[in-house]
């Protein structure tokens, strides 16, 4: 899964990379974006390349009561097509979100878990492949609502964790982003597994594990010694620590 990133490319950055031609609110650097947070996400709409805020935890617009939903943070490549919540947004509502990097827990024996911070080898951008889905309230608000996709680790991240997110590149993201012309079969094939070699990681420190923490040394590399046995986890808490409410 993918379930925390880190975002510093600035607006600039942005609309330089994927051609946005409108204006993006400033933000600052972040480097512990968690599940339910606003993140930036960029698609097509009507005929021109947007990129606006979202909120991660994709919510399918026949949702009644989005608190009675599970929050949806990720959606797995190979069952997307079937899946009722993610049927439409396939063929519909795909989307990129920008990272710098993204972060994974390697479990050891025992349960107590590392965690890694994972980028290009070159400090090149990330767009991850995401589906958008709007929600619309009973009385006519609207919140658009994301799940990053992801699929079988490749060879080297196998040590860390089973899955990873679809990273798009080059043709790959211009065929993600154009739901007229590829169809969901299309939409899928391009979500792989990136090559082995192109990737680099090290462990860091487990502040961030709490998503109250930020900046820029959680990315900084640790020590990798045997972690400590996690806390029992607090009654009823049964998500990712500190992340807010979707709604």
């Amino acid at each position: 899964m993918c379930g925390r990133y880190a975002l510093t490319l600035g607006p600039r950055d942005i609309q330089d990379l994927y051609a946005v031609l409108a204006e993006i609110e400033d933000f600052p650097p972040r480097y512990n974006i968690a599940p339910t947070q606003p993140v930036l996400a960029v698609w097509q709409e009507a005929g021109r390349r947007v990129a606006r805020l979202v909120r991660w935890g994709l919510v399918p617009g026949w949702v009644k009561d989005p608190r009675e939903f599970p929050l949806l943070i990720n959606a797995r490549a190979e069952t997307m097509m079937d899946k009722p919540a993610f049927r439409n947004s396939v063929r519909n509502q795909r989307c990129i979100v920008p990272a710098s990097g993204y972060y994974e827990w390697r479990a050891a024996p025992g349960g107590a878990k590392t965690p890694f911070y994972i980028a290009f080898a070159d400090g090149a951008p990330m767009s991850l492949a995401g589906l958008l889905s709007t929600w619309v309230g009973p009385n006519g608000e609207e919140v658009d609502t994301v799940a990053l996709v992801t699929t079988d680790a490749n060879a080297e991240l196998t040590a860390i964790h089973n899955r990873m997110p679809a990273i798009l590149e080059g043709e790959s993201m211009e065929l993600w982003l154009d739901t007229a012309h590829v169809e969901s079969r299309g939409a899928r094939a391009l979500a792989q597994p990136l090559e082995p070699g192109r990737l680099a990681f090290h462990p860091v420190a487990t502040r961030v594990n709490s998503a109250r923490n930020d900046g820029p040394d959680l990315i900084a590399p640790v020590a990798d010694t045997p972690p400590e046995p996690p806390a029992a986890p607090a009654k009823g808490k049964d998500r990712v620590e500190d992340q807010l409410d979707l709604f």
